[in-house]
């Protein structure tokens, strides 16, 4: 699987929260249509099959590349050493 970009990944979970919300303040078949583009943006960009499953592969992306840019631990340091 490729990786999404990371500000591409934000902007999917961005659209998804605000579909999610629109849809859930006043559903209609607008809000219904765009909830389901971007369920399916998210799934398609992070390999899942369900909202859960993409908002938790999401989550995990964010969390590596929050660790990418920390760089090494001490301990990733003094064990390479």
């Amino acid at each position: 699987m490729l990786l999404p970009a990371e500000k591409e990944l934000r902007a999917a979970l961005a659209r998804f929260a605000e579909a999610r919300i629109a849809h859930d303040v006043l559903p209609t078949g607008r809000t219904n249509s765009a909830l389901e583009h971007a369920t399916y943006t998210l799934c398609v960009i992070t390999d899942a099959r369900t909202a859960a499953d993409a908002l938790f592969a999401a989550d995990a992306l964010l969390q590596r590349y929050c660790a990418d840019r920390e760089g090494p631990t001490r301990e990733d340091r003094t064990l390479a050493a």
